[in-house]
Formats: C-alpha cells, sequence, structure tokens
C-alpha cells in the first residue's frame, strides 16, 4: 500500500469548498488564450468543422485520460505535483521527476504565457481609448508590431499581469482562486454569448456558420490529424503540473472523472462560442479565417471597428481574452507556488513573492525577444520560441507520457480503481475500465506521436 503521509512542513492545507467551485476553478485552468486565439485560429488553418470533429476524437483518447489520472493522483496524495508522485510510489522517487519537470514546465509557460497575457491587458485599454480601431488590417497590425517591439511596454504589462495573479494566490485556494474563478467563468460566458449574438446578426454571417458547423471531411490530412491531437492535448492543461495541484485540493467525495468529463464538454463549449463570436464576423468584412495567430490582435479590432458599436464590442472580447487567461495563469502559478509552500513551509505570501520575482527576470527575457534581444538566439530560437518549443513539444508531453506509464503499469489497475471507487465518489466499474484502457494503452501512444512531432521526427 502506497505511503499516504503528509508532508511536515505543512499540516493544515487550504482546498476548494463547494463542487461549484471545483468546477469552476478546474474549468479556469483548461479554458484561456487558447479557446479564445489558438482553437479558432487553428479551426480556420485547418479546414473548419472536420478539424473540430477530429480533435474532440483526439481529446477523448488523451487529453481527457491525462486529465482524470492527474486530478485523480492529486486528490490522492494531498500534495504538490512534484511531492505527489514520492508520497504515492515513496520507494522509486525517481517518478518525482515527473512532476519536477511538471513544476519547470509551469514555470517556463508563465515566463512567456504571461507576456502574451500582457498584450491582452495592454488591448483592453487600446481598445478603449480606440487607438487600435481601424478596417485596415495594416493598421492594426502596426499597432501591434508597435507594442510588442517596444520593451518599456512589454516588460511593464507582463510585470503587471504577474503582480494581479499574484495577488489573488496570496489568499489562498478558496479565497483566491476558488472565489475568482467562481464570479469570473460565468462573466467569461456572458460576454462569449453577448458577442456571438452580436456577430450572428452581421449580413453574411451563416458563410461563417457554414465553416465552423459543416464537416468537410476531405481537408482531413495527416498533417491536421496530428494538428488536432496536439491541440487536444495542451488544451486540458495537463502535462504541467496543474490538475494534480488542483486535484490535491478537491473534496474526497468529488467525483474525479465526471469533474473532469464536464470540464472538457465546457471546455469545448467555450471553444465553439469564441468561434460563433469571431468566424462569422470574419466572413461578413471578408476577412480569411486562416488569419492564423494574428487573428486576436490584427484581424478581430480590424473586424470589429466596422461594426455598429464595434469600439464597445472590441473592449469586450479583450476583456473576454482577459478573464481567460486569467484562470489559466492562477493553475498554472499556483503549481510552483504550492510546491514552495508545501515542501518547505514558507507562507503563500513568500512562496508567491519568490515564484513572481524569479518571473519577472526570466520572463523579461521573453518579452524583451521582439525588441531588445530580438537577435539574441537559443538553438535558432529566440527565448520566447524557446520557453514554448521546449514546454509545448519536450516538457507537457514527456510529462503526460510518463504520468500514462506511472498510472498504467507502476501503479496498476487495482490501486486505479482504489482511489476512484473506495472513497464512495464512484462505483461504476465500466467506467473505470475504460479509464484504465485508454490511459494504459491509447493515451501513450497518441502521446508519444504528438511527442514525435513536436521534435520534427515525424
Amino acid at each position: 500500500m502506497e505511503s499516504m503521509e503528509t508532508p511536515k512542513a505543512v499540516k493544515a492545507r487550504d482546498s476548494f469548498t463547494t463542487g461549484l467551485g471545483v468546477i469552476a476553478a478546474t474549468l479556469g485552468s483548461a479554458v484561456g488564450l487558447g479557446n479564445i486565439w489558438k482553437f479558432p485560429a487553428l479551426t480556420g488553418l485547418n479546414g473548419g468543422a472536420a478539424f473540430i470533429v477530429v480533435y474532440l476524437l483526439s481529446t477523448l483518447m488523451a487529453g481527457l485520460p491525462v486529465m482524470i489520472a492527474e486530478l485523480m493522483l492529486g486528490r490522492r496524495s494531498k500534495s504538490d505535483a512534484l511531492t505527489t508522485f514520492r508520497v504515492l510510489h515513496p520507494k522509486r522517487e525517481t517518478w518525482s521527476l515527473i512532476g519536477a519537470a511538471g513544476v519547470l514546465s509551469a514555470f517556463l509557460i508563465l515566463a512567456f504565457y504571461t507576456e502574451v497575457a500582457g498584450w491582452v491587458f495592454a488591448y483592453i485599454f487600446k481598445a478603449a481609448s480606440g487607438s487600435i480601431l481601424s478596417a485596415d488590417p495594416k493598421v492594426t497590425s502596426a499597432a501591434f508590431e508597435k507594442l510588442i517591439a517596444d520593451p518599456v511596454q512589454s516588460v511593464f504589462w507582463q510585470c503587471a499581469v504577474i503582480i494581479f495573479v499574484g495577488a489573488i494566490i496570496v489568499m489562498g485556494v478558496s479565497k483566491g482562486i476558488e472565489k475568482t474563478t467562481k464570479r469570473l467563468m460565468p462573466v467569461l460566458f456572458l460576454i462569449l454569448v453577448m458577442i456571438g449574438v452580436r456577430s450572428l446578426m452581421l449580413p453574411g454571417a451563416a458563410q461563417g456558420l457554414d465553416f465552423l458547423f459543416r464537416p468537410d471531411f476531405s481537408k482531413v490530412t495527416g498533417a491536421v490529424v496530428l494538428t488536432a491531437m496536439g491541440l487536444a492535448f495542451f488544451k486540458l492543461s495537463v502535462g504541467m503540473g496543474t490538475m494534480i495541484t488542483y486535484g490535491s485540493y478537491f473534496r474526497d467525495d468529488q467525483n474525479v472523472p465526471m469533474t473532469a468529463l464536464r470540464v472538457m464538454l465546457a471546455d469545448l463549449t467555450v471553444s465553439i462560442l469564441a468561434g460563433i463570436a469571431i468566424f462569422p464576423a470574419v466572413f461578413s468584412f471578408g476577412f480569411k479565417p486562416e488569419a492564423g495567430p494574428s487573428l486576436l490582435f490584427i484581424t478581430i479590432p480590424a473586424v470589429f471597428s466596422q461594426m455598429p458599436f464595434g469600439n464597445v464590442f472590441v473592449v469586450l472580447f479583450f476583456v473576454l481574452g482577459a478573464i481567460a487567461a486569467t484562470g489559466a495563469m492562477l493553475s498554472i502559478m499556483e503549481v510552483p507556488v504550492a510546491y514552495l509552500h508545501q515542501r518547505f513551509g514558507v507562507s503563500r505570501f513568500k512562496a508567491t513573492a519568490a515564484t513572481g520575482t524569479l518571473l519577472a527576470l526570466i520572463g523579461s527575457t521573453a518579452a524583451l525577444s521582439n525588441s531588445v534581444l530580438a537577435n539574441f538566439k537559443l538553438f535558432g530560437m529566440t527565448m520566447f520560441d524557446l520557453y514554448d518549443f521546449l514546454t509545448s513539444n519536450l516538457l507537457m508531453p514527456v510529462g503526460g507520457l510518463f504520468i500514462c506509464i506511472f498510472v498504467g503499469w507502476v501503479w496498476g489497475e487495482q490501486k486505479v480503481r482504489g482511489a476512484l471507487s473506495n472513497d464512495g465518489t464512484l462505483r461504476n466499474g465500466a467506467v473505470i475500465s475504460i479509464f484504465f484502457f485508454l490511459v494504459k494503452y491509447v493515451a501513450p501512444i497518441t502521446i508519444g506521436v504528438i511527442l514525435l512531432r513536436g521534435l520534427k521526427i515525424i
């Protein structure tokens, strides 16, 4: 039987207090800028509805099983991402390297993600002032390039975001993360619906809906499948310790598989709503859905500027992006903070301050990648691109792969059944059997393919 000892540094742990709080916080982690930016962009680049179908199937095969596994391990151990593996398998401390990779991955993700989030926060004020509203994409492109090329603005907005998120983290799990996400997630859905309704009222909106919901499977190629598989894995915030950390704050009676499924479906709903908000407007004003990442900062301002009350809706759109980014950043920053707080017994304030300070120092190299450090490259990549590559293509897939191996091949079916059913939260043996089959056989193969593609081996 695995050791269930509690780390000596911290005896009492804060936790989520309500089922709604669990869903809100976990959904806040899964829903990020990827829903508002990457999902619509990749859908546009890869043929629309057919891509969504492949994405959904990939989520069920890889993303969801790993998410359940991480939440299960966290709830079982009641520990941070690194300590979890020492608690559950103390005779094999090498497995704690999975958690160490998760902590490192979370930190490096924040190093560049806080910069992108900083752009979003900056755009709220720029949209409110009207400085980015223009029907000419060249004007909106120039405005964006001016922002990212300004070292002072880049570092300022990144630090502002770090301080903002850190202030919430310091308040704790229940009073900080749970309370904040319970308020932000309904607002996110409300803004999405408002923008979506306005977008659907535009002439030519039907073409955007057709693109989003009518599959053309002739557009599904091997590259499209691999892209969908990669997005399905990364979209649910797995492989970087966030779900293990959040799972450790779950109540013992929380149904882990059902919670994960609800979060997955809600996450997909947000992505679809984002598509409804974006594509009818894009088609209505003659823009191309294949705009890619520039969709967020260049195409959207140009599109919305042509709408009646467009200035209002573009502000709402970037408020929406800021909310999505905040939920994701809270979960990612909590990974290193929880490790420092629990493992070394320091206060949440000191753990957050240390994380934020180091993050500002390391993250500044990403923030300056488009200005003073533009010509400084490692392995042919700017620091921004390097952090993105290391986390997305290496650390996260490796972390997810070894979590599957740990649960499916090391921990084994008996302990999985004990973790999911002995506490009374799940009595359906068939559900556990399906999950165990997926996490032992299907998910590792899928993640292995994602890893090989990320490293450009296939």
